[in-house]
This record gives C-alpha cells, sequence and structure tokens, in this order.
C-alpha cells in the first residue's frame, strides 16, 4: 500500500519580513484616534489628582501596596473587596465576546495594546527611515553610513517610547511627581527601576521586533474567537463576487466593452502593501488577520482612481457572501441570540457590581477564636474566651462601641480600653484604618452554658449609628 499524501512548501517557514506600507482614510483615521486617546490616558492618568481629604493620597488612579488599597478617583477598594475584580474581568471577557459577536477581531485590529503600541513603532519607523519603498530600498543597501544614523535613530526613538511606557506603569503604584523626581535623582526604590527595566524590555521587543509574531503565534486569542465567531459577524472581507476574474485596468476595460465578466480587482497589492501583517485579505478570513480595516482604505483609495465603486473590500458576514452568490440582497442581523446573551451578562455583571458599590459598609469587623487556649477555666468557677477583633473603618476617624450578644451574662473586656458607663469598651479607629484589638468574654459560673453557643460580636458607630457584627462561638470548658 502506497501513500499518496502530498506535502506541498516547507513545513516551516523563515519569518518574511513586512513592511506595511501608510494609508489614508477613515479607518486609519480611527485607528489614530484610538491610540492618541488610549495612550495619552495611560502615559498621563498617573499624574491626574483627585482630593480625598486629609491624610488620604490625593492620585486619581493608584495602586497603594504598603497600605493595601486600590484607589479610582472616587472609589476606594480594600483587600476584602477582590471580588468587585473579578466582576470587572467578567464584565472584560463579556465585552470582548460582544465585540467578537458583532464585528469580528475589532479588539485585536483598534484597541489591543501589541497593535497600538506596533502602530506607533511603525509611524516612528516611517518618519526616520521613510515609508515602505524607501524602508525596502535601504536594508537592500546594507550597512552605508546614511541607513546606519536612521537605524539608529530609529531604535533610540523605539527605546525612549519603551522606557516611558515601564516608568508610567510604576507610576500607578507610587505617588507620580515624587517618583519622577526620585526616578530622575536616582533615589528611587531598586524595584522601581527593576520593573521599568523590564517592561522596556518587552515593549521594545513586542512592539519593535516581534510584531506580527505576536499576533500569529503567541497570542490565544485568534484561536479562541475561531469558536465563538458565527456566519452573522462582520469581518473584513474580500467580495469576490465583485473582485473576480482579476484583471488590469485596460484589460477590464476592453472586456466590459465586448461584454464579458471583469473583476475590479486589478491585482495591485495595495492590501497586501499596506497590512501590518502581511497578510493577503483576497484568501479570506485568516489567523495573521487583525480586522484593522487599512486594507479597505488602500482598496478604496484605488477604486477611486480607476473610476470604480468603493467597497471591493469592507466589513461583511458569511451569510451575505453565500448570498452575493446566489444574486440574493445582503442582510444584516446585528440583534440577535448571541449578542442579546452576552449584552445581558454585562448589564447583570455590571448592575450586581453597582448595587455592591452603592450600598458597601464603610465600617465592618472581624473575629478570630483564640485557639490556645480555646478557653480559660477562672479561679472562681467561670470562664473565659478571648478573641482577636479587626475592625475596618472605610470612613472619617470614628469611635465604636462593642457588644456581645447572644450570651445572656457575658462582660466583656479589651485589652488596654476603658469600659463606658454602660459597660460597653469603645474603640477609637483612625480614617480609612483598622485596629486589631483582643476581646475577652467571661461568664460566671451560674450562667454558664450546657454547651457551645454561637454568639453576635458587633460594633456600633457611637456617632452615625451604623452596626457591622461577626459571628463565632463561647466554649463553656469542660462541663
Amino acid at each position: 500500500m502506497t501513500d499518496d499524501t502530498i506535502i506541498e512548501g516547507p513545513l516551516y517557514e523563515k519569518r518574511k519580513k513586512v513592511y506595511p506600507q501608510s494609508v489614508h482614510g477613515p479607518f486609519r483615521r480611527i485607528k489614530w484616534a484610538i491610540l492618541c486617546v488610549t495612550l495619552g490616558t495611560y502615559y498621563l492618568l498617573p499624574f491626574i489628582r483627585w482630593n480625598r481629604g486629609p491624610g488620604l493620597p490625593n492620585q486619581a488612579v493608584l495602586v497603594d501596596l504598603p497600605h493595601r488599597r486600590f484607589y479610582f478617583f472616587f472609589i476606594e477598594l480594600w483587600p476584602q473587596e477582590v471580588y468587585y475584580f473579578t466582576g470587572l474581568l467578567i464584565i472584560a471577557a463579556m465585552v470582548l465576546f460582544l465585540m467578537n459577536a458583532v464585528a469580528g477581531r475589532i479588539w485585536c485590529g483598534y484597541m489591543c495594546p501589541q497593535t497600538l503600541w506596533t502602530d506607533l513603532f511603525y509611524a516612528v519607523e516611517r518618519w526616520v527611515e521613510g515609508d515602505r519603498r524607501e524602508r525596502m530600498l535601504g536594508d537592500k543597501r546594507y550597512w552605508t553610513f546614511g541607513h546606519i544614523r536612521k537605524v539608529a535613530t530609529k531604535h533610540f526613538l523605539w527605546i525612549m517610547i519603551a522606557w516611558w511606557t515601564g516608568g508610567a506603569w510604576v507610576l500607578y503604584f507610587a505617588d507620580a511627581p515624587t517618583l519622577v523626581k526620585e526616578l530622575a535623582t536616582f533615589q528611587a526604590p531598586f524595584i522601581a527601576y527593576l520593573w521599568i527595566g523590564i517592561l522596556t524590555a518587552t515593549t521594545y521587543a513586542f512592539a519593535g521586533h516581534a510584531r506580527e509574531q505576536m499576533c500569529i503565534y503567541m497570542c490565544p486569542w485568534p484561536r479562541i474567537q475561531a469558536a465563538l465567531t458565527d456566519e452573522w459577524a462582520l469581518n473584513v472581507t474580500y467580495r469576490r463576487d465583485r473582485g473576480e476574474p482579476r484583471m488590469s485596468v485596460k484589460k477590464a476595460q476592453v472586456a466590459r466593452t465586448h461584454g464579458d465578466i471583469a473583476g475590479d480587482c486589478i491585482d495591485c497589492h495595495q492590501c497586501i502593501n499596506v497590512c501590518p501583517t502581511g497578510v493577503d485579505i483576497r484568501h479570506g478570513i485568516q489567523l495573521g488577520c487583525i480586522q484593522c480595516g487599512l486594507c479597505i482604505d488602500a482598496c478604496d483609495n484605488v477604486m477611486r482612481e480607476i473610476g470604480r465603486p468603493a467597497g471591493l473590500i469592507g466589513y461583511d458576514t458569511d451569510i451575505n457572501m453565500q448570498r452575493r452568490s446566489e444574486g440574493k440582497a445582503p442582510i444584516y442581523r446585528i440583534i440577535r441570540a448571541r449578542t442579546l446573551i452576552y449584552t445581558a451578562a454585562i448589564a447583570i455583571a455590571g448592575g450586581i457590581m453597582l448595587y455592591a458599590l452603592a450600598t458597601r459598609a464603610t465600617m465592618d469587623v472581624n473575629v478570630l477564636h483564640e485557639r490556645n487556649p480555646l478557653f480559660v477555666q477562672l479561679a472562681g468557677g467561670g470562664v473565659r474566651n478571648d478573641y482577636t477583633l479587626r475592625i475596618l473603618n472605610k470612613g472619617e476617624q470614628r469611635s465604636f462601641a462593642l457588644e456581645v450578644s447572644g450570651l445572656p451574662g457575658a462582660t466583656i473586656r479589651v485589652a488596654g480600653i476603658e469600659v463606658g458607663a454602660d459597660g460597653k469598651p469603645v474603640v477609637e479607629v483612625g480614617q480609612d484604618q483598622t485596629r486589631e484589638v483582643r476581646l475577652s468574654v467571661q461568664v460566671g459560673p451560674t450562667q454558664l452554658p450546657q454547651t457551645s453557643r454561637d454568639i453576635d460580636i458587633g460594633i456600633t458607630d457611637t456617632a452615625g449609628g451604623g452596626r457591622a457584627s461577626a459571628r463565632d462561638h463561647f466554649v463553656p470548658g469542660d462541663r
């Protein structure tokens, strides 16, 4: 039995360097606008101030690791509220799925950080070395003085962009103006310089060298989105029914004069030349296509020059490709079960988070029963249980009165705290702080319960009247 399997071409092909050509058009302008807004926000956001009152940081967005806080304008999150980040991740995933259901890899083409920084690096490369033709000729000339000067300038600017990218990231973890001064005077912590170095190197490598290889080989999203998309999703599409058969402008004119079929595609390769990943969109949807729409701009420009209608390449669906081949009019269905489910999931997750934020308490108490020993047998026959209380105050400085319910006859003491006239210790907790105290609950011999009993340990704001509590148990000793 013979094996007739034929494999054409190499199993592994060496990377072919991509030289994207500049292009003008609406999609290119949209990409520039998104790049400016997103990168501008990333670089400048640490310097925006937000007044939170005395004693609190005034940086609008800050990850305060020493004090275990995350600040986002008027929102302050504590370690106990990490579930908000879980909600944000769920919403982000659903938004990504919704984008894919509506318009394919729109995230990859317009908002992915790899796309944005690579776009910026390409802009610098074109500014220094020239457009596609000049860059290709420069690489063929090898190491002439002029080429070396341009390459050195390009890489210097790339490193500066990458350096500021890493520098901006660390500014989210400390007061930005202060850290900038410390970095400039070499007084910043070593960890800041380390992370700037790491992020500088990765940004320079990914955006300056790896480029489209990140999208094709390293990013998992192209593989995932292929399983999530359907025939109604809009994707950058070459309308084959209109473009084929391909021929030159003159041959197409002659063919149409004689009543023959002539496609609008003139095989100019402009759609390939402007593609940042080197994809030929005429071969259909491919792993390397990030759906950026630049080939649409390039093709529309060519169509205008040869007097043909725009739209040979455009956002379209698989359903419409089939309908056109059958001579039917295209139809679009953005609102369908898939998009409604994703939208509902986003709305539900967002609604839960907004409700949780609107009703979140500004005080809380956590209780930990001492384990060694579980109880202390007193000389008079009574029993004492000890607890460690951590009181959280998420507002202004306040006083909290402690009380225990569910255990008749119990008396309470807090180490280092005087007991008030009502028998309740009052604990002072500073603004936006926690305080840990040791609570002792004692019961005389005549009122000891027969078995372990659940108790409620609560704190009450002496000024505002708010209350928080935690449940634990009281061990009556050996009965």
